[in-house]
C-alpha cells in the first residue's frame, strides 16, 4: 500500500520504518524538506537527525506535506497535537479526499509545564477537529494510547497480549486500519464505535503520563478483560 505520513518526529519515523519494513511504499511528510535535512545534529531527545535516519531507511522518501498526502492511499497523522491542524491544512483537503486518515496524535498542552494538560477534551477531540477540517477524509483514531516503541512493536510488552483501540465513522476505513494493526502485530483490537469516542482515548493520556512516572518506563500498556 502507498502510505503518506505527516510528521518527521520520533512517532512519524517509527511508523515509517515499521511500515516500510512491512513492504509498504512510504513517503514521510514535513513542512520544508530542505530545512528538515539541514538539521544535522540529534534532536532534543537524542534522536538522530532525519537526514541520518533516512540513510538507514533508503526506501522511505522525504517530501512536503502535500506530496506525502497525495502519495498515500492511506495517510497517517503523526504530528504533534498542537501542530496537527496546520499540517492537515498544509496537506490539502484535495490530497486527503476519500482517503483513510489514521490519526495517532494527542492534543497535549505543555504550556504550563509537566505533566501536560489537554488542549481539547470532554465535548470534542483532536480527531473530530481533523474530521471537521477535512470532511471528505475518513478519519480513524488509533495507536495514541501507547508509547512509540510499543506502537510499532506490541510484542515487546507482555508478549503482545494487551489492548489497542480504534474508532471512526467509516466502517470500511476502520477495517483497513485494523488490517494494518494486525500486520504490525496487534492482536487485541477493540472497536469503540464512532469518532466521538476519540474523546475517551485522548483523555486516557493524563493517567498514561502518571503511570509512566510511577512505573519508570513508557513501555507498558493496558489489557481489557471481561
Amino acid at each position: 500500500m502507498k502510505i503518506g505520513i505527516l510528521g518527521t518526529g520520533a512517532v512519524g519515523r517509527a511508523m515509517a520504518g515499521k511500515l516500510a519494513a512491512l513492504g509498504h511504499e512510504v513517503v514521510l511528510g514535513t513542512r520544508n524538506p530542505r530545512e528538515t535535512l539541514a538539521r544535522t545534529g540529534p534532536d532534543r531527545r537524542g534522536q538522530p537527525s532525519v537526514a541520518d535516519w533516512l540513510k538507514q531507511h533508503a526506501t522511505v522518501r522525504l517530501a512536503e506535506f502535500p506530496d506525502a498526502a497525495r502519495h498515500g492511499e492511506m495517510v497517517v497523522n503523526a504530528t504533534s497535537g498542537d501542530g496537527t491542524l496546520d499540517a492537515i491544512d498544509s496537506a490539502g483537503e484535495a490530497n486527503l479526499a476519500g482517503k483513510v486518515l489514521l490519526d495517532i496524535a494527542n492534543p497535549l498542552d505543555f504550556s504550563s509545564g509537566f505533566p501536560p494538560s489537554l488542549s481539547v477534551c470532554n465535548t470534542d477531540s483532536l480527531a473530530e477537529q481533523i474530521q471537521r477540517a477535512v470532511p471528505t477524509a475518513r478519519v480513524v483514531k488509533s495507536l495514541n494510547t501507547v508509547n512509540t516503541s510499543v506502537m510499532v512493536d506490541p510484542a515487546a510488552v507482555g508478549g503482545g497480549d494487551h489492548t489497542i483501540f480504534v474508532c471512526g465513522n467509516d466502517a470500511a476505513a476502520k477495517a483497513t486500519v485494523v488490517g494494518l494493526l494486525r500486520d504490525m502485530g496487534w492482536r487485541d483490537i477493540i472497536d469503540l464505535g464512532d469518532l466521538s469516542n476519540a474523546r475517551g482515548t485522548e483523555m486516557y493520556l493524563p493517567i498514561w503520563v502518571r503511570l509512566m512516572g510511577t512505573l519508570g518506563t513508557p513501555r507498558f500498556n493496558v489489557k481489557v478483560v471481561r
